[in-house]
Order: structure tokens, then C-alpha cells, then sequence
């Protein structure tokens, strides 16, 4: 598989806390893994686990602590910022399509204004052109949006445009952020549908960041179920969600957590105390909430462990570990 993206032992630390009383969270901890080309990859985890934090490093938005980016086989660190990821042909949609744009604008000017920042059509004639191109991709047309405001779409539509204004610029990876939390039910899997269309005619790769479990299961190749800044389990989806290895994702199984709806992609970092005990935790730190929990967990910090092609993140599959815990 072609890498188009890789994440080398990436690690973000924030401070949080007051001027006298800070605190060093490591919201992203020593990750490493690839994209491939053509390959839709989740990120699944409850809210404050750290995928955001990683779309936002993979977009510029935020520097790593260490570690490196490598994004079609050259440093992250030249194409970070916004104008240049857009060029380099990293392109993203977010939560709420609601807040993509400016309700007091018509929705083709957004399209008009991409294809002349980055010198895209030399005409008005190639510019419909290429818009039509791209919104016939997600289902639509030209005279669908022309002269509409953001009001008169459904939440679904405009997500849909939202996608499409991304795809004028020919990216090669696209990063979805929970693209579907706020988008109906029923409308969900068109959106699903869209996302495995575009990887099969455009050859796109997604990345797809999520903590709904049954939409990552159906869209995504593979996946990183991420706890407090660890990947604790990675691999091929059915493997990581159906065939479970780690105690986690049988959590996660068993009650999804519910997302903040008016989250936004902020540098602010704010944690409950509960949360900054796990991330604080020494040893596992999945260890508080562990029904398998051994007092190893407790003292070290497990290694990656291979099993079936499955990264897992667990001492139940560590050498050394109890027999009858093994699983």
C-alpha cells in the first residue's frame, strides 16, 4: 500500500491550569501509523481522547511537541499552515456545515473565491465548469446552489456542499471531523455512501474522525480506537471491532459516549478533574476503568503488541502477564 501519509512518534503536551498552578497534559502520546493512498482511516475514541488533536497537527493548525509529519514523503513542518496544506492538497470538513459558512453570503461565492485563490480557472465558463465537476461528485449541480443562502439548505445538503467546495482543488486526503454528529440520521448514510464513492472514483483518502462506532464500522478500512492520547488498539476494522481485544472497545461497544454538539476546533484545553487523573495516570491509562485491570496496570505502561495483524495496546497479550488473563 502506497503511503500518502505518516505520523512518526508524534507527541503534543498543553499546559493547562492557572499561572501558579500548571499542569502538563500530553494530549497526543508518541503515536505513530500511515494513511494509505485510496484508504479511508477512522479515528474513533470519546471526546477529549486526542483525534482532533491530531487532525489539527496533520492540518498546521497546531505544531508537535516532537515527532514528525510526513505527508507524501516530505516534513510536515512544509506544509503547515493553512494557504500551504490547502495547496499540498490536504483539504478538511468539519462538525457543523452550519458554521462553515457565513449565513450572510450565497453559497457559490465561496466556490468562485476558492478557484480564484488558488488560480484555478482562467474563466467563468472553466470555473462552472470545474464547480459542476465537483458538486456532480456529492449528488448535486450548479443551479442547486446559485443565488441560495446557507439557511435554504437542509443540514444534510450543505454538508454536501461543504464537501464538494473541498473537492475544486483535486485534493489527495480530505479530514472529516465528526462530518455526520449533526447531520439526521437518515442522511447519514448518503453522507457514508459519498465518502466510499469518492474514494473509489476520486482515489481520495479520508481521514475519518468519529465516536460513533456503527459509522466508522461501515465506511472505514481501518481504524485507532485512541484512549488519553494512546492508540490502545489499531488494525483492520472488522478485526478491531468485531473480533475485540481490547478492554476498551468492549466498553465502547456497550455504551457510546455522547459528543458535545457546539464543539469547535479550538487550542483551548479544558478537562473535567476526572479526566486529568486519567490522563495523568502512571502505568495504563485505561487502568481506572479496566474490569481486567491487574496491578501491573497500574505500574507500567503496556507495549504495542501485534496480535493478528491487530495492534493492541494491553498486558492481557503481553509476555509476563497472569496466564488466566490472557484472552
Amino acid at each position: 500500500m502506497d503511503k500518502i501519509l505518516e505520523l512518526q512518534d508524534i507527541t503534543k503536551v498543553f499546559q493547562v491550569g492557572s499561572m501558579f498552578s500548571r499542569t502538563r497534559i500530553t494530549a497526543v502520546d508518541h503515536v505513530s501509523l500511515h494513511v494509505g493512498s485510496a484508504e479511508i482511516f477512522g479515528f474513533a475514541g470519546e471526546s477529549g481522547c486526542g483525534k482532533t488533536t491530531i487532525a489539527r497537527m496533520i492540518l498546521g493548525f497546531e505544531e508537535p511537541t516532537s515527532g514528525r509529519i510526513i505527508y507524501r514523503g516530505k516534513d510536515g513542518k512544509t506544509i503547515a499552515g493553512k494557504k500551504v496544506w490547502r495547496t499540498a492538497g490536504v483539504q478538511a470538513i468539519f462538525q457543523n456545515p452550519f458554521e462553515t459558512f457565513n449565513p450572510l453570503r450565497q453559497v457559490e461565492r465561496y466556490f468562485f473565491e476558492t478557484l480564484h485563490n488558488f488560480n484555478l480557472a482562467r474563466s467563468r465558463k472553466e470555473a462552472l465548469a470545474r464547480i459542476d465537476k465537483a458538486l456532480e461528485a456529492v449528488g448535486l449541480n450548479y443551479k442547486e446552489i446559485a443565488g441560495r443562502y446557507p439557511c435554504e439548505f437542509s443540514g444534510g445538503q450543505l454538508q454536501r456542499v461543504s464537501i464538494a467546495r473541498t473537492l475544486l482543488t483535486e485534493p489527495s486526503l480530505l479530514i472529516a471531523d465528526e462530518p455526520v454528529s449533526m447531520v439526521d440520521s437518515s442522511l447519514r448514510m448518503s453522507i457514508m455512501n459519498l465518502f466510499r464513492e469518492l474514494k473509489e472514483r476520486w482515489g481520495l483518502s479520508i481521514i475519518y474522525i468519529t465516536h460513533d462506532l456503527a459509522t466508522a464500522y461501515y465506511v472505514c478500512d481501518r481504524i485507532a480506537i485512541m484512549f488519553r492520547g494512546n492508540i490502545v488498539t489499531m488494525g483492520d476494522v472488522e478485526k478491531v471491532l468485531i473480533e475485540l481485544k481490547h478492554p476498551y472497545v468492549e466498553l465502547l461497544r456497550e455504551s457510546i459516549p455522547e459528543t458535545n454538539p457546539r464543539k469547535r476546533w479550538t487550542t483551548k484545553v479544558e478537562l473535567s478533574e476526572s479526566e486529568q487523573e486519567e490522563y495523568l495516570r502512571v502505568g495504563c491509562k485505561f487502568a481506572g476503568r479496566c474490569p481486567k485491570v491487574t496491578e501491573r496496570c497500574k505500574r507500567e505502561v503496556p507495549k504495542d503488541v501485534s496480535v493478528n495483524d491487530v495492534l493492541v495496546k494491553c498486558f492481557l497479550y503481553s509476555p509476563g502477564e497472569e496466564p488466566h488473563m490472557r484472552g
